[in-house]
Order: structure tokens, then C-alpha cells, then sequence
């Protein structure tokens, strides 16, 4: 079973001040750390309290840190880890979830694909995902039909050069994020595989906007 490390999290405040707050789960991209996207707290609503979490896998020598699934060539990707990594951060979520009144993910690269995947995945017990930089996993989750019921806010974010994902994945996950979830988001121009100060000021916005709904 794959599980999370649970001494590999790094928190936005202590323990004693997580009680009834919304939590936002950061999840990294392939052959990265926890520390990766921690760096994005200050960017964040302070309402939440944040946990960036380490990826349960190794990447391929010589690929350093850590990953959610392995990346076998252009388009190879295993279904079967792609959905244990999710399971495992929602196993995450429940073990340390508490009483938080509104959970959510934001992911980037890899870690986008695997906050979608866990929002497919559980669509009554995820309020939310963000998505930079990342895609939709094309295999069928049989949860779909739930998702694209309850429809819940996705923020997905890409740079218009960002040459990292392989286009059958963007255009996949184009047409299938409408049918599933209430979209938002942009393609910035000018933005490679990276994150900019102007897609954070919306992430901004969309994670405020999570916090009054």
C-alpha cells in the first residue's frame, strides 16, 4: 500500500493553531521535494493552513527527489500508481483532516495530475483543486459520473511554452475538465514549465474565493 511520509510534511503553522481551519494540501512535481512548493505560502490566503507533502516514490536514476507516478517515455504513465498516490493523499487527508471545514489541493506538474486524480476520486470530500502546470489523467476514474455531478471549482494554469507535458495530454484535458468541473484558469503567455507571479495572483483570487463559498 502505498502510504505518505508523515515526518516528510512541512505545516504553515503549528499544531495548536489547526484546529477548524480549511486545510490546502500542496502536492510537488516529478523529482522534487516538500520544500518545493512550501515557498508558495506566502503567496496563499492565510485562512488556510497548509501542508506540503513529499511524494511516496523515487524517480528514475538519475532523476533526483521523489515522485507520484513513473514516467515511462513520452505518454507512459501507470494507471495503477497514478491512482495509489492519490488514494494515498486522501489516506493523508482523513489521517490529519480533523475538523477543517473545507479541504483542498493544489498540485503542480505531477502533483496537478494527482490533485485532480484524488478530487475524481472522492468528489464529495474534496471541495476544490488547483492544477498548474499539470493535466487529467486520461484513464476513466468510475467516480466520473459523480464528479461531473457535483461539478466542483478547479483553477488549472499553464504556460503557453511550457514544452514539459505532451500535447495529447493538454488537449485531453481541455475537453474533459468542462464536462467534469466548474473551470477557471488561463494559458499564460510567455510561461515555460514554471509558475509566475501573475498565475499566483490568480490562484489568489480563486483560493479567496473557495474560502467564502
Amino acid at each position: 500500500m502505498t502510504t505518505l511520509d508523515p515526518n516528510a510534511v512541512l505545516w504553515s503553522v503549528p499544531p495548536a493553531e489547526r484546529a477548524g481551519r480549511p486545510l490546502l494540501v500542496l502536492l510537488h512535481g516529478y523529482g522534487s521535494n516538500e520544500e518545493d512548493l512550501f515557498g508558495l505560502v506566502p503567496h496563499l490566503p492565510e485562512a488556510f493552513v497548509v501542508a506540503s507533502v513529499r511524494a511516496p516514490l523515487s524517480p528514475r536514476f538519475p532523476m533526483p527527489g521523489y515522485s507520484w507516478f513513473t514516467i515511462d517515455g513520452v505518454e507512459g504513465r501507470d494507471p495503477d500508481e497514478v491512482q495509489a498516490s492519490a488514494d494515498a493523499v486522501l489516506a493523508f487527508i482523513d489521517e490529519v483532516g480533523g475538523d477543517a471545514p473545507l479541504v483542498g489541493l493544489l498540485g503542480f506538474s505531477q502533483g496537478g495530475v494527482i490533485s485532480l486524480q484524488a478530487l475524481r476520486t472522492r468528489p464529495h470530500g474534496i471541495a476544490f483543486a488547483v492544477n498548474l502546470a499539470g493535466y487529467a489523467f486520461p484513464e476513466p476514474v468510475p467516480s466520473d459520473v459523480e464528479l461531473a455531478d457535483v461539478k466542483p471549482p478547479v483553477f488549472w494554469g499553464r504556460g503557453a511554452l511550457d514544452p514539459v507535458i505532451p500535447q495529447p495530454f493538454i488537449e485531453h484535458t481541455a475537453q474533459w475538465l468542462p464536462e467534469h468541473v466548474d473551470l477557471s484558469g488561463r494559458v499564460y503567455p510567455g510561461l515555460a514549465h514554471a509558475v509566475s507571479a501573475e498565475e499566483l495572483h490568480d490562484v489568489h483570487v480563486f483560493l479567496a474565493k473557495q474560502l467564502e463559498a
